[in-house]
């Protein structure tokens, strides 16, 4: 009997033990809530379907072998996802919502041999992330966003047997990718020995990918149309989504070039056209892959001019530049540049317009401008102004009061102040603006707009004097500094200078402004005289502005006192106002 309760004892002990243990601490194998876990000869499970899970639980049990989690909104897979569970095999995370993965996600998991994220919307894997899963066999990215393979991403992966990269955004991959493959590289020195006894074979989908079967391709291509054992591909019908010349056509069926950088060129680059012409310039473009072409053109305003592209052949492309109804300011230089991954080229034209006079060689007449000539008497009411200041020059508003403003033709008469010859720009109907780009600092201008080919009249002129660029500060703030405005409306004007004209209905007080202004002016230069010349700065170029209107804002005043009832009755189109302002201005 004694006998008999000993050995119940010792029975016991080790019993109580054990379930005091189990008490203490909890199962390992506890579920997740919303989940399901199994325990079979293969280890045990935890699968999670279609639950609000939404990351990645802090508390996974640690002796799963398995782990199944679908359709759960995971939108990220962060560092040490599953540092815990050492003894995952097999990781399923199927159809959620992943679009990142830390570089450091799979941290201890070295046992790792199956890895499926199919169905998320990853647009980059960190590969190096691979660097802890050295036993991982399986990866599935199917159906995901991927558009980029670096040439290094198999490097991390020595024993991976089964890659699934179908129906992603795949369109241009290199074959090194598959060179750098380690079991591959390992099999093709053997001969292929292990493949041919059935040990280990290499599996690869690649299909329903966008590929752009171009020279980018090339060598990825034929590395495709050589596969053998112990590659296998789970479809070999890859096809060519691009270029269009190509899509829908198997890879057997295309053989690619080697890329070549542009080739541009052209039949004729310089040309002698008249006012009023329509222009096509021509650039032919051979290169592989296809080229981006862009033009370029020393307008000082752009009109919208239309280009075209059309393909000629696999290799050239032909781009076209129109230019209606050539302007004065279309003459110069145009540039067709042409660019791939490989090089760029370029090709320059000349476009040059025929003069309307007869050349000193005896050449005759060319054509006019055309539109008809107004007559001498034809005097159209134009409100001209300013509207923009920037750093490179001005932006030119006009309105004018015409019966036909659809058929009306202005000219713009831009040129230094003192110099005889200023350069003509024609503008067509139904534009209003001009911009002055690349002028010089400290220099004085006159920019005129004219109705069709008239030369400028009073109260049509814009006498400006652009700023020094001491200082990009001054170049951003005051870069242009308008001295004496004619017929403006509106114009904001520098601070301590006044512009008083008829047009803008001074009040007498901005005159006596001005007159005060006009005589501390005097005392200045008085001063100036005696201590020499005065130098050609930006300093002298505004005193001699401000000589102007002062000589003849005394003038204006009178005319204002006299005049001023009369004006406030008529129209500007009816009786456009003479304005006497600056130096001798039109």
């Amino acid at each position: 009997m004694g006998f008999c309760k000993r050995n119940m004892a010792t029975f016991y002990t080790p019993l109580a033990i054990a379930l005091l243990f189990y008490k203490v601490i909890p199962a390992s194998t506890s579920c997740l809530p919303g989940c399901s876990c199994t325990n079979d000869n293969l280890g045990k499970s935890l699968l999670c379907m279609e639950t609000a899970m939404g990351r990645i639980p802090d508390n996974v049990p640690n002796d799963f072998s398995k782990i199944r989690i679908e359709n759960s909104h995971l939108t990220e897979l962060p560092r040490g996802s599953f540092a815990n569970v050492n003894a995952l095999a097999s990781l399923w995370l199927n159809f959620n919502d992943i679009t990142l993965m830390n570089v450091k996600s799979l941290e201890g998991l070295t046992n790792l041999t199956e890895l499926r994220l199919q169905g998320n919307k990853l647009r980059s894997v960190p590969w190096t992330a691979f660097q802890d899963t050295p036993n991982l066999k399986i990866l599935d990215l199917k159906r995901n966003r991927l558009d980029v393979l670096p040439e290094s991403a198999l490097r991390q992966l020595p024993g991976l047997t089964y890659l699934d990269l179908s129906f992603n955004q795949l369109t241009v991959i290199s074959r090194d990718v598959f060179l750098n493959w380690p079991l591959l590289n390992t099999q093709e020195r053997n001969g292929g020995k292990e493949a041919s006894s059935g040990e280990a074979n290499v599996v690869l989908a690649l299909h329903d990918n966008p590929w752009l079967c171009d020279c980018r391709l090339k060598g990825f291509l034929e590395f495709i149309k050589t596969v053998s054992p112990p590659l296998i591909l789970m479809n070999s019908y890859l096809t060519c989504t691009a270029p269009s010349s190509r899509a829908g056509k198997f890879f057997h069926e295309v053989g690619l070039k080697t890329c070549m950088k542009p080739e541009a060129s052209a039949s004729e680059t310089n040309m002698t056209v008249s006012l009023g012409d329509n222009v096509t310039l021509q650039c032919l473009v051979k290169a592989r892959p296809d080229p981006a072409i862009h033009w370029s053109y020393n307008l000082k305003i752009i009109r919208g001019f239309t280009v075209s592209e059309t393909r000629v052949d696999d290799e050239t492309v032909r781009s076209q530049l129109v230019i209606p109804s050539l302007h004065m300011a279309d003459r110069g230089v145009y540039t067709c540049f042409a660019n791939n991954f490989i090089g760029n080229s370029s090709v320059s034209f000349l476009v040059n317009i025929k003069s309307f006079n007869a050349s000193s060689s005896g050449g005759a007449a060319m054509s006019p401008p055309p539109f008809l000539l107004a007559s001498a008497d034809e005097n159209i009411y134009i409100d001209i102004r300013i509207s923009k200041q920037t750093v490179y020059g001005i932006t030119l508003e006009w309105y004018a009061a015409t019966d036909n403003p659809t058929e009306t033709w202005f000219t713009i008469h831009l040129g230094k102040y003192h110099s005889d010859k200023k350069e003509l720009t024609y503008i067509g109907p139904g534009i209003n603006t001009y911009s002055v780009d690349n002028l010089l600092p400290v220099t004085k201008y006159e920019v005129c707009v004219t109705l069709k080919n008239q030369t400028p009249r009073a109260g049509q002129c814009i006498v400006f004097v652009t700023g020094s660029d001491i200082s990009q500060l001054e170049q951003r703030e005051k870069l242009i500094h308008i001295m004496v405005i004619v017929c403006v409306m509106g114009l904001a004007v520098p601070v301590g200078m006044y512009a008083c004209t008829t047009d803008t209905r001074c009040t007498f007080s901005c005159l006596d402004r001005c007159t005060e202004q006009c005589k501390r002016r005097r005392r200045q230069e008085k001063t100036l005289r005696t201590n020499g010349e005065r130098q050609g700065t930006f300093d002298s170029l505004q005193a001699t502005s401000d000589e102007g209107l002062c000589r003849d804002s005394e003038e204006v005043m009178m005319k204002r006192r006299s005049s001023q009832d009369k004006n406030n009755h008529k129209g500007r189109a009816q009786d456009p106002p003479e304005t006497t302002i600056g130096a001798k201005l039109y």
